[in-house]
């Protein structure tokens, strides 16, 4: 069930800028044991929201590594989203209306700021465990730098300490199509649809990669056009999907949070941060994703004291993480057995 925390404190931004108030959209799995030593942490990505039974299909449930009978799970929705998380879908008090694009640009350390804040109103002071995937894992990996105390394991999936060239390019690419709707910087939440739409469809090619495209997306050997391809409306139904459920102006701030990613800076560089992890760490890389490849991950890895690297096997890409949910649970128990 979804549950909320508000704070009427205002809520200061790396930006400079300050939310009057701040609400966390957050879900619960399990119960907490009496020492409260049982707490998993889950960090989701960029437009996922914090129901991991919805978007991590086979990786909730009992004999499984987010089993609610041995763990109690927490996931909250990221500061920006507009699954619940105050962003640019939520009214601004000063005028009544949602934000739009006048809600404020946000960091990853905004992020994992608002997740220190509902951690203390759930009187969590230290995690068992502390998961991130992709997006999630720009603010697993900030929050263990922050705080090198606050886990004593933690698993970083598809995901950089920083936010690489390779990565940015796929965003100002997104942010290029979305500026060429006529409709964006209306205030409305229905804005730049067609941008968002066609930024998805960018987005969604660095997820699959060739060999899933290839694979589920073939055309038929006899077809009447041979213009059409099967994987046309494939890319504009996904567009349309993602407009079914997001806004605009969500997509583009938490994308523009990815941009700002880098726990090496003010910290004297991405080795001298990485260094004061000091918890048990797993690092699992894809060995199709081509948005951080398995390079990114074994680098993450180097740089961690005593980390494990795992490489999963997938063909799916960056997204293997989504898909290949059997995989990935074998991975985690191995890998808890193992420390």
């Amino acid at each position: 069930m979804k549950q909320f925390f508000h704070s009427d404190a205002p809520f200061s931004l790396e930006c400079g800028e300050t939310l009057p108030s701040l609400s966390i959209a957050f879900h619960t799995y399990g119960s907490l044991n009496e020492d409260r030593s049982n707490v998993i942490w889950v960090m989701h990505g960029l437009t996922a929201n914090s129901d991991v039974a919805d978007w991590w299909p086979g990786t909730v449930g009992e004999g499984l590594f987010l089993d609610p009978s041995k763990y109690f799970i927490v996931c909250a929705n990221m500061l920006g989203s507009c699954y619940g998380t105050t962003g640019p879908s939520s009214i601004n008090p000063a005028t009544g209306e949602p934000w739009c694009d006048s809600f404020p640009r946000v960091t990853i350390r905004d992020m994992v700021h608002a997740h220190q804040l509902l951690a203390k109103h759930l009187g969590i002071t230290r995690l068992h465990e502390m998961i991130g995937v992709s997006l999630g894992g720009f603010q697993a990996i900030e929050w263990m730098v922050t705080d090198p105390q606050i886990a004593e394991n933690v698993m970083f999936c598809a995901t950089d300490s920083s936010c690489s060239p390779w990565l940015a390019a796929f965003n100002q690419s997104m942010y290029m199509a979305i500026k060429t709707d006529p409709t964006w910087g209306l205030h409305s939440l229905d804005a730049a649809k067609k941008g968002l739409a066609t930024a998805r469809s960018i987005a969604l090619i660095s997820y699959r990669g060739p060999f899933a495209y290839n694979m589920s997306q073939r055309d038929p050997e006899e077809k009447p056009d041979p213009f059409f391809h099967r994987v046309q409306t494939y890319q504009e139904y996904q567009g349309k999907k993602l407009c079914d459920r997001f806004d605009v102006y969500s997509y583009v701030r938490i994308c523009q949070s990815g941009d700002s990613h880098d726990v090496g800076r003010g910290r004297g560089g991405l080795e001298n941060a990485l260094k004061r992890i000091n918890a048990n760490t797993l690092v699992i890389g894809i060995n199709s994703d081509i948005l951080f490849p398995p390079a990114c991950l074994e680098e993450l890895a180097k740089r961690i004291p005593g980390s494990r690297l795992e490489l999963m096997d997938s063909k799916f890409a960056h997204d293997g993480f989504l898909i290949e949910h059997e995989k990935l649970n074998e991975i985690m128990l191995r890998w808890r057995e193992s420390r």
